[in-house]
């Protein structure tokens, strides 16, 4: 009778070790992320080695926050925008949301490469009232190999106008709620998941205010505002990877059970891994346009982020034989670029909107209101005290101790004169503050004006220093 009651009791102990082992046992997911890339694929090939490399040892997910186009002429140019939507396909995304520049050829194509997209694109704070495109999912629960239950959700920005970023135009037909409320709605009900991950195109500094005032997350990938990010928030882990894909996101999770024991992100540079031959072969194929691949003229030395928005400040106005030009710095798409051949895709890269020319008649008055409010904008703080309406013309924004704009001092203009200036679409359709006399959108793209400067000057040399300056009273 001991013997039995010995053996039950061994059972009993085994049964009780392999129940504990079961309900509380260690498991582990990466969750690789991207954010941004603007159809810069230069680095997929390496992309695609990390993933593999990591999907060979753990269980892995690989996401995106948005805005995977506009930026490469080779993607931009190419029918429905889809190379890039296929390198993804390759790559074995498993979910990405939407940002602001994904909506910028119209809802038709965006309807396009959702659908030849094979992962899910959501977006939980976007309805569409069109028969061409359909309203995104909000959220999906996927389910690792090792049974890890992940609830994911998307959202895109939504501050400023109704509609993310981008013109007016392109957004009719959608509609877009409140994103911090968009996705609390999204992750109720998701109880049964054991991690809940945000995509967010709403920037850094949002994420971090929505971590703060929501709990309803454990994990906010970040795009939009091309920061580096690594930050706790609360409980919710933060990451964002810059912009064109130098760098990729990765954030462990390890549960013990079904609660997570702990998170970690890294940004981890892609120029640590060997490109993907495969992969490579696919961008050799995409990016082999002869025509875009054309030299359309030279630089005589290298050029910065100001030599380009000097070029095409200088452009606009020479396009529509203004006396003062304007560029702003977010338009001006890349940061430098070395002496040698000028491409045709590299102007297109270069601004990448197809942009029209405005021209409109101001005083100096004027332009120092439109400046002032520029430089001390809360509404859009990424782009505010700073310098960011380079021009053809020099001038001073002086500033209080606090930092604040004050005055405009134009050393080249006379108080009272009318001048006839040129900027592009994005500084006349965005900024509220211009006025003037006879304000005109030109058929004319701020593309066509920087080939004809390299037409006109086949071996340039840019100034890469700034005529504007920040001075204190």
């Amino acid at each position: 009778m001991k013997r039995i009651l010995s053996l039950i009791v061994a059972i009993l102990l085994l049964a009780g070790v392999l129940f504990y082992r079961t309900t509380i046992r260690e498991r582990e997911l990466v969750i690789l992320s991207t954010n941004d890339m603007h159809a810069t694929i230069d680095n997929f090939a390496s992309l695609v080695t990390a993933v593999n490399s990591c999907r060979d040892s753990v269980a892995t997910l690989l996401v995106d926050a948005g805005d995977r186009w506009t930026g490469n002429a080779f993607i931009d140019l190419a029918e429905g925008r889809l190379p890039i939507i296929e390198l993804m396909n390759h790559a074995g995304y498993n979910a990405a949301t939407l940002g602001n520049h994904e909506f910028d050829m119209g809802a038709a194509l965006l309807q396009g490469s959702i659908d030849c997209a094979s992962f899910p694109i959501l977006c939980a704070n976007m309805q569409s009232h069109r028969e061409d495109m359909t309203t995104p999912q909000p959220m999906v629960t996927l389910k690792t190999p090792n049974g890890i239950r992940v609830a994911i959700a998307g959202v895109v920005t939504n501050f400023d106008n109704g509609h993310p970023d981008g013109s007016n135009e392109v957004f009719e037909g959608l509609s877009f709620s409140n994103p911090f409320l968009a996705a609390e709605e999204a992750f109720k009900g998701c109880e049964s998941a054991d991690i809940r991950l945000l995509l967010s195109h709403m920037g850094d500094d949002m994420d971090m205010e929505f971590a703060s005032k929501h709990n309803c997350c454990d994990i906010i990938i970040s795009g939009h505002t091309h920061n580096v990010v690594d930050t706790l928030v609360g409980n919710t882990v933060i990451g964002q990877t810059g912009r064109k894909l130098k760098y990729i996101g990765a954030t462990t999770v390890r549960l013990k059970g079904n609660k997570i024991a702990s998170i970690d992100y890294r940004n981890i540079p892609l120029a640590d891994y060997a490109q993907d031959s495969t992969t490579l072969a696919l961008i050799d194929e995409i990016e082999s346009d002869p025509v875009l691949g054309a030299k359309v003229g030279s630089l005589a030395t290298p050029v910065t982020h100001i030599g380009f928005a000097n070029l095409m400040a200088e452009a606009v106005a020479n396009g529509t034989d203004s006396q003062i030009g304007f560029y702003h710095y977010g338009g001006v798409r890349l940061s430098d670029h070395p002496a040698g051949d000028i491409k045709l895709a590299t102007i297109y890269n270069l601004e990448p909107f197809a942009s029209q020319i405005h021209t409109i008649t101001m005083t100096a008055a004027q332009l120092r209101k439109m400046i002032i409010a520029k430089f001390n904008d809360t509404n859009n703080p990424k782009e505010s005290h700073r310098i960011d309406l380079f021009c053809t013309t020099p001038y001073d924004i002086v500033v209080d101790d606090n930092g604040e704009a004050i005055d405009v001092r134009f050393p080249r203009l006379r108080e009272g004169v009318p001048y006839r200036v040129a900027f592009s679409d994005y500084i006349g359709k965005k900024y509220p503050s211009i006025s003037g006399k006879n304000h005109t959108i030109h058929p004319i793209l701020v593309t066509d004006q920087l080939l004809e400067y390299f037409r006109k000057t086949p071996n340039a040399k840019l100034n890469n220093q700034s005529l504007q300056r920040i001075i204190h009273k």
